[in-house]
Parts: structure tokens; C-alpha cells; sequence
């Protein structure tokens, strides 16, 4: 427990003073966000702000979760590195694509295979790693199984490959989905705040109730469950910490460093901790706001019509009239009942009876 507090205060307080500099050498340097054209008309207020921001969340996770364990003496697990990995790998990914928006001077980065591409890399090498990397204390554990899971892993293995190629979907389509939430300020970084705390959570209960320690009827055989928790809490607190800077009226956009990097985190969290299908729930204002893009595309090439006004489902709102504000608080209440209904799934098996 000593090791969340001091990775997350860390990880929070050198985000929260952190930002400040940040947005004063982006300025300085020109890196400021450039506005799709054919976007809501009050975006044009926020050309020039400074974007790339999402290094600060990274550096201040990475920094939050070393400085933990080092101050507490406790040791780094293959499960918390390898969820790093994943965050800081998508987050490169993501610098790319932002610092070639800012040379060219357009918003669009990257072309989208060269992103899938770099994702697919990422997620493949994550992948092929969670499930070869054994605890050194003698437990036979690795930090997952070849197995989908929802409140554990169920049903027969997948075998390596079909896993590989499965987890791999999993990270492209969690990172593209928060990528595709972070259009209005806060947004994705207040949403992805609030699915963080929810697998401090998951995590802390599995630490609870874990078969290393205790074989019980429901424990969970996950490798490292506190050290997970270290991990979703550093980067808590670097997301809070960010947030106060991001929030309408935001100083400092994430970037597609920020956004690929908080949905792989996500999706990481979910592989270790065996919640995979969990995270669509989790996570259920990213599918939403995902789904509404894949609809309007799909209706737009097969009958020529638009479902919504504009896609993602953020922008559909702004142009029928809703206030920035009010969109982000309320899209943040319905992240945190999806949250609420996959928390009580998540517990519901330990009710009595």
C-alpha cells in the first residue's frame, strides 16, 4: 500500500508542476495543436495550443512507479514493467505521429497503416512477452495466459498465436478508441482518469484475495496483482495531476502521445489482471465513442447517408448545440456508470449465495 501512495503522489505532483513547464517550452517552440477544417467552428479558438502533453503523463508514471519502489524497497515485478513497456512503446508512437502534424503543419500525422503498423509492433512484442515472462520466486506464473478472459480467464486455451494476434486487436482498438475520445478538453484524460482508479481497485482485490497467498475458492491466480496496482495508481496520478491543466478551458492538449499511451495502459491493465472483456465495460464510453465513428463511416459508404451530424460522437453534440462543458461532464457521468455496472459485475461473484 505504502508503494501506491508514493507512486501516485509522485507520479501526481511532478504532473501537476510539470505541465506548467511544458506548456511554456511547447509555446516557446511553436508546438501548438493544429484544427481540422471541416471540425466545429468554435475549435477554431484552439488552434496554437500547445499540444504533445502526453509526455508529461508518461514521464511522470514512469518516474512515479520507479521512485514507489525504490522509496518502499519493494521489487519491481515482469508485470508492471511490461504494462510500462506497452504505455511508453504507444506513446512513442503517438510522439511521431504529433511532432510530424507540427513539421508538416497539418492535422494529420502519420498515415493510418504506419500507425497501425507501429501498434501492431508494440502490441505484438507485449504480447508474445506477458505470456513467456515467469516470476522468478518460484511460482508457476506468467504475467497471462493464452486464454480470454472477463472476471478470470474462462474457456480452453487459444494457443500462442491466435492469443498474440487477439491481444494485439485488443491494445490497437483500446488506444485507437481513447485516441478517438480525446476531441474536447478533459475529455479523454478525465474518462481514462476514472477506468484507472477502477483497476486500483480490481487490482487491490485481487491482491486480497490472490491464490499465491491463499488458496481459496475465488482467489485469482495473477502474477503480481500489488504491483499492478502500482502501475494503474502512478499513472492515476500523473492523468489528475495533467487534468488540472487539460480541463476546460485546456492550457495543454494530450497529443496522440498522450491518448495511444493511456489506452494502452488500459489495455495492458486489462491482460494482466485477466479482465480483458472486462475493460469493454470498463472502458464502455471509449466503445461508444468508437462505435459511433464505425457507424457513421459504415452508413456513409453503403447508403451515402450520415447517422451523426459529424463523428465522433463528441462533435455530433457541439454541432446540435451543446456547450463544450456540459458534453465532457456529462459524457464523464456516463464513463462512470459504466465503471459502477463493471465494478459490481467484477465484486458480484463474491456476493453471498
Amino acid at each position: 500500500m505504502k508503494t501506491i501512495l508514493v507512486s501516485s503522489g509522485v507520479a501526481l505532483i511532478l504532473s501537476l508542476f510539470g505541465t506548467p513547464l511544458a506548456i511554456k517550452v511547447f509555446t516557446r517552440r511553436g508546438y501548438g495543436q493544429l484544427i481540422r477544417e471541416e471540425g466545429p467552428a468554435a475549435h477554431a479558438t484552439k488552434r496554437g495550443t500547445p499540444t504533445m502533453g502526453g509526455t508529461v503523463i508518461v514521464i511522470a508514471t514512469l518516474i512515479g512507479y520507479f521512485v514507489g519502489h525504490v522509496a518502499t524497497n519493494n521489487p519491481m515485478s515482469a508485470s508492471g514493467l511490461l504494462v510500462l513497456m506497452l504505455m511508453a512503446g504507444l506513446g512513442l508512437v503517438g510522439f511521431i505521429d504529433d511532432v510530424i502534424k507540427i513539421y508538416k503543419q497539418t492535422s494529420l500525422g502519420l498515415r493510418s497503416g504506419a500507425k497501425l503498423a507501429g501498434q501492431a509492433v508494440v502490441g505484438g512484442l507485449f504480447a508474445v512477452l506477458v505470456v513467456n515472462s515467469r516470476l522468478a520466486d518460484g511460482f508457476d506464473l506468467t504475467p497471462a495466459d493464452a486464454h480470454l478472459s472477463f472476471l478470470r480467464d474462462f474457456g480452453p486455451s487459444l494457443g500462442t498465436v491466435p492469443f498474440v494476434l487477439w491481444i494485439m486487436f485488443l491494445i490497437a482498438g483500446t488506444s485507437n478508441a481513447v485516441n478517438l475520445t480525446d476531441g474536447l478538453d478533459g475529455l479523454a484524460t478525465g474518462a481514462a482518469t476514472l477506468v484507472l482508479a477502477a483497476y486500483v481497485l480490481i487490482a487491490n482485490w485481487q491482491l486480497r484475495n490472490d491464490c499465491t497467498v491463499n488458496l481459496t475458492p475465488h482467489c485469482y491466480p495473477i502474477a503480481s496483482p500489488l504491483d499492478l496496482a502500482v502501475v494503474a495508481a502512478a499513472a492515476l496520478g500523473a492523468c489528475f495531476g495533467f487534468l488540472w491543466w487539460n480541463a476546460p478551458p485546456a492550457r495543454i492538449f494530450m497529443g496522440d502521445t498522450g491518448s495511444l499511451a493511456l489506452g494502452g495502459i488500459l489495455a495492458g491493465l486489462a491482460v494482466t489482471t485477466k479482465t480483458q472483456l472486462l475493460l469493454g465495460i470498463l472502458g464502455g464510453l471509449f466503445v461508444i465513442i468508437a462505435l459511433s465513428v464505425i457507424i457513421q463511416v459504415s452508413s456513409f459508404k453503403t447508403t451515402g447517408r450520415r447517422v451523426f451530424r459529424m463523428a465522433p460522437l463528441q462533435h455530433h453534440f457541439e454541432l446540435i448545440g451543446w456547450a463544450e462543458t456540459t458534453i465532457v461532464i456529462r459524457f464523464w457521468l456516463i464513463c462512470g456508470l459504466c465503471i459502477a455496472l463493471g465494478l459490481g459485475i467484477f465484486y458480484v461473484e463474491w456476493l453471498p449465495g
